[in-house]
């Protein structure tokens, strides 16, 4: 089969490798539907930050089973967003369900060959369905939907609630929309890129051009002064996360989404008004796929394509053939991109076509 392989830092080829192994007695085999890009991938690809080499990427993805063991619930031909954490049930953590914060875990595209191949084996515990109607590159983008949701679901929402999102990336955009389904009455987002806060108006978002001036100023004049009641910072930068604390009114949260690109120093007066202010700071980490059927993963299959709009965030859908210039591209920001999502397998290249499968083209 083909695959994507990272071979080195700044190296992708695509090559003929092995056919996957299975995993355990409960092991699927299917067919990539779509594989989403993160930016982790971007790191492991240009800064050196992958566990090993050679590598194939990949942990957002969706599937077609092709195979699948005797006692199943799937069938050949089902389709489904895959789990990318593999547990060791033996931590305690993981055996209560909170995979992500257990230890010795596996995962799909970091310790372990990832989707940015045609096929893969995946344990059956590791795949939630969801309709064929359902395009593969849109389910692809369950695991990021996720992720946010994870973090969202740690507020405690008072009634007329608002919120700050700073960052209006894919995740900034799940983060805001989520917000809203769960009830949020006003969710600004914020960013520098004129693109992405267009994404976002058009979503029916306000946004905050945090390139025209200071972010927390804007938030406070459209607050009336107080603030925000729930601050998200999604861009993973010092500097916004600062914004974030500083944007958050009285008794008001702030969600630690964004992985930090660099080190932090706080002031002694802003660890004072956070005390003044009586601030909750939360960090937040993956998503769950416990309990099953009611799982965080299986709230966002619901809402997919409801009140959850993924095609407006994807930008691109190239194929795999496309990857090491895509990565390439992507690192040297040789080229605009929000949520680039490879269509792998023939029936998500041939659901491009379908209206609002994507919201840009390659």
């Amino acid at each position: 089969m083909k695959a994507a392989v990272l071979q080195s830092e700044g190296v992708l080829t695509l090559k003929d490798v092995p056919d996957p192994a299975p995993v355990g007695e409960s092991s699927v085999l299917v067919r990539v539907g779509g594989v989403g890009v993160c930016g982790s991938d971007v790191l492991r690809f240009g800064r050196g930050k992958a566990y090993h080499y050679p590598l194939v990427l990949g942990h957002e993805f969706s599937a077609v089973v092709e195979e699948a063991p005797e006692g199943s619930r799937f069938a050949p031909g089902d389709r489904a967003a895959v789990f990318p954490l593999l547990p060791d049930q033996t931590d305690a953590m993981a055996r209560i369900g909170e995979y992500a914060v257990s230890s010795g875990y596996d995962y799909y595209g970091s310790r372990r060959d990832g989707a940015m191949a045609e096929f893969l084996h995946v344990p059956d515990a590791n795949l939630v369905p969801v309709a064929r109607d359902v395009p593969l590159i849109h389910a692809a983008m369950v695991e990021p939907a996720a992720v946010a949701l994870h973090a969202m679901l740690k507020f405690r929402l008072p009634s007329h609630a608002t919120a700050l999102v700073i960052g209006g990336g894919p995740i900034g955009a799940l983060a805001a929309q989520w917000l809203r389904i769960l009830g949020v009455d006003e969710v600004y987002v914020a960013d520098v890129d004129e693109r992405k806060r267009a994404v976002m108006a058009d979503l029916g978002f306000s946004v905050i051009d945090a390139s025209a001036g200071d972010t927390v100023d804007q938030v406070r004049e459209l607050t009336g002064g107080r603030g925000v009641d729930c601050a998200v910072e999604a861009s993973g930068l010092p500097t916004t996360l600062v914004e974030a604390i500083t944007a958050a009114a009285t008794f008001g949260q702030v969600m630690l989404l964004g992985d930090l690109s660099g080190d932090l120093t706080l002031s002694r007066s802003l660890v004072s008004s956070v005390l003044r202010r009586e601030l909750l700071l939360y960090g937040t980490w993956n998503s769950k796929i416990t309990p099953a059927g009611r799982s965080e993963w299986d709230m966002v299959v619901h809402h997919l394509g409801r009140d959850l709009k993924v095609a407006p965030l994807i930008s691109h859908t190239p194929s795999l053939e496309e990857a090491p210039r895509m990565f390439a591209d992507m690192h040297e920001r040789r080229t605009w991109y929000n949520k680039v999502v490879f269509a792998v397998a023939e029936e998500a290249q041939a659901e491009l076509v379908r209206p609002g499968v994507i919201g840009g083209a390659l």
